[in-house]
């Protein structure tokens, strides 16, 4: 018995369901176009056992966030999950107002109705309680329409918001199956990781990266840890590297000074785990160039760690017996700089190691390289993912918890 309720545990037959998903993309600056689906691929099981089980299915997503860049409409999204589907998708672009309620009755049995960015109520992103949550405009408007709410959202399970946790007070509430699988295989890998483990950090952000470097590392979840872009980059600035006035701006727009000084004391408590690159990839003339750490500042972006890295992380990365990979080594995007993360990648799904992949960009590299066969686990959880490698409650999950010890009947 799971200690949440899943979608076997309901008669969703003939009945409105809210379906909660995590369809925050990885999209073109330029254009923003969808780069990768995969979220929207592995929610695919989920929505096709409620249409062959009848049901209305009202989809609630987000992307980006207000004030950001990515923060636009889901009509893409829906359009993108139609093509998987093989299915009409219906769009709103309204979330709980007239339009959307009226779309929702409306709905025939076996439909599928994307709404709007759920980002776009001002409340959605404010850290309340479920019971407070559950006040909203959004949960009272939409919970009369429905009878089950199914959560199938795990890379947003460590977020206390509204369209994740309100509606869990006031419908009848499970994982979807995605959510499922997730939880059952991590909750195996954390319990008892096969050892050594070793984790590997890359991609663009390292602020949250700190703490969960501290954690794996504390608690033995993690045996070693390698770092690679801004991560790495971040570490070696704590180290007193000085990297040059490009890459020092980059991890300024990024993280706060002081966060250097938690590097330091991470770094004093755990020298001998934590592997730094020794030379990295530029661009020289529109050709990749290599420097190694002693070429330091450089003039140039540091967009992927170079062949002397790649090298000694191999070596590392031999012995293990569990690896989890969080962000791509590089900008593999650009095919000068793909090599990196290409070599990494590819040396850990052709290993016998159990290998976790995390992170809306490492899975879009993984997917890029013909590697989804042959790794372990795929995980669509970037932050929500390290913080169950913590060892740390997601908010979602005790959410659903709450709701199965509960049990709400809603009547209509």
């Amino acid at each position: 018995m799971k200690d949440f309720n899943t979608l076997d545990d309901f008669d969703v037959e003939n009945k409105t369901v809210l379906l909660r998903v995590d369809f925050n993309m990885p999209l073109d600056k330029n254009t923003l176009e969808i780069l990768d689906t995969t979220r929207i691929k592995l929610v695919i099981p989920t929505i096709k056992e409620l249409i062959e089980k009848n049901t209305k299915i009202v989809i609630l997503a987000h992307q980006g966030r207000q004030g950001s860049w990515d923060f636009i409409s889901l009509e893409k999204h829906a359009n993108a999950l139609e093509g998987l589907l093989g299915k009409e998708v219906k769009f709103v672009d309204d979330i709980f107002g007239e339009k959307a309620k009226d779309a929702i009755k409306n709905l025939s049995y076996g439909d599928v109705l994307f709404l709007d960015n759920v980002r776009k109520f001002h409340s959605e992103t404010e850290k309340k309680s479920a019971e407070e949550h559950a006040k909203s405009e959004l949960v009272q408007n939409l919970c009369p329409l429905a009878d089950f709410f199914v959560n199938d959202a795990f890379a947003a399970a460590h977020r206390a918001q509204c369209s994740l946790i309100g509606f869990t007070e006031v419908l009848p509430s499970c994982a979807g199956r995605l959510m499922e699988k997730e939880l059952t295989t991590l909750e195996e890998v954390v319990k008892n990781p096969k050892k050594p483990c070793i984790f590997l950090f890359g991609g663009a952000k390292f602020s949250d990266v700190i703490v969960t470097i501290e954690r794996v590392l504390s608690n033995k979840t993690a045996d070693k840890v390698m770092l690679t872009g801004l991560p790495a980059n971040a570490f070696l600035k704590a180290e007193g590297y000085n990297l040059g006035e490009k890459n020092e701006s980059a991890l300024l727009e990024e993280g706060k000074p002081e966060q250097f000084e938690e590097i330091k004391k991470v770094l004093t408590s755990f020298k001998n785990d934590i592997y730094l690159p020794v030379d990295f990839a530029v661009s020289e003339n529109e050709e990749r160039k290599e420097i190694t750490l002693d070429e330091l500042p450089s003039e140039h972006n540091l967009f992927d760690i170079g062949e002397k890295t790649i090298a000694e992380f191999k070596e590392i990365l031999k012995e293990a017996e569990t690896v989890f990979l969080s962000g791509p080594c590089g900008v593999f995007e650009k095919p000068l700089f793909k090599k990196g993360t290409m070599e990494i990648f590819n040396f850990v799904a052709n290993s016998d190691a159990f290998s976790i992949v995390g992170g809306g960009h490492t899975v879009a590299a993984v997917e890029q390289m013909n590697l989804r066969d042959k790794m372990s686990h795929i995980s669509t959880g970037g932050g929500s993912l390290e913080k169950f490698m913590m060892g740390e409650k997601l908010v979602v999950v005790e959410a659903l918890k709450n709701a199965k010890n509960r049990k709400l009947v809603k009547y209509s």
